[in-house]
Formats: structure tokens, sequence, C-alpha cells
């Protein structure tokens, strides 16, 4: 079974609550918060880690601080199990071309003798009578 994690900075302060008076309390009480609201979300909490982290101090130097992290864990869901709907696309009916083949023109036999049509010339604009 694979997992997947989930790493928060645990908390710094306690959280004020009704009956609870000691420091010790209230930390305790904020830590509970924490876990809860994660396993509410299904997250198991796996255990609690101190890290290094180097921040930054001033304009050239840096400095080596210790975080306080929680780690929590959940199990993958099966990909395979609820697999994504397939969508299919919609089918497009090809497109059908008739192609119409082009007029034939009969050519007269070469034995008969056709006479050409003559070409009549344009007609001319009469002369503007006005602009004389």
């Amino acid at each position: 079974m694979s997992y997947e994690y989930k790493v928060v900075p645990a908390p710094v302060r306690g959280l004020k609550a009704k009956g609870i008076k000691s420091a010790e309390d209230r930390f305790a009480h904020a830590l509970e918060t924490a876990m809860n609201e994660l396993a509410g979300d299904g997250w198991e909490y796996l255990r609690a880690d101190t890290l290094p982290c180097e921040q930054r101090e001033g304009l050239m130097s840096k400095t080596t601080v210790f975080q306080n992290m929680l780690v929590f864990r959940r199990a993958k869901k099966d990909v395979e199990a609820h697999p994504a709907p397939k969508v299919e696309a919609p089918k497009v009916e090809p497109k059908v071309t008739t192609r119409v083949a082009p007029p034939v023109i009969e050519k007269p036999d070469s034995s008969e003798e056709v006479e050409p049509t003559p070409i009549k010339p344009a007609p001319r604009p009469a002369p503007d009578v006005a602009a004389e």
C-alpha cells in the first residue's frame, strides 16, 4: 500500500480553553486540536520530527534553526478502483462531395466546314454635342 504524506509545523504556543490553566495543558490542547483537524480529513498522525532549517540573519550571514514538524500520512486512493469516465468525441459524418463532370463539347467533324461567327465591334459612344 502506498501513502501520501503531509508535514505541518508543530504549534509553538498553547491554546486557551475553558478549564485549562497551565502552559503545558494549553500546549497539549493546541497539539491535540491540530491533530484532530487533520484526522478529520483522513490524515493519520505518524511522528514529530525536529529538523534543521537555514535562515538568513542580517545581510550576509546565515544561521541554522531547528523546526518542530508533525508528520501525517494517509493511504493513496486507488486510481484503478475509480477510473475516470471516458468521454467520447462526437461522431462527425464525413462530408460527401459529388463532383460534377465538365460539360462535353462536341467537336465538329473535321470533314464538315464550319463558318466562323463574325465578331461585331463594340458600339462607340455618341459624340457629346453640348461639349462643342
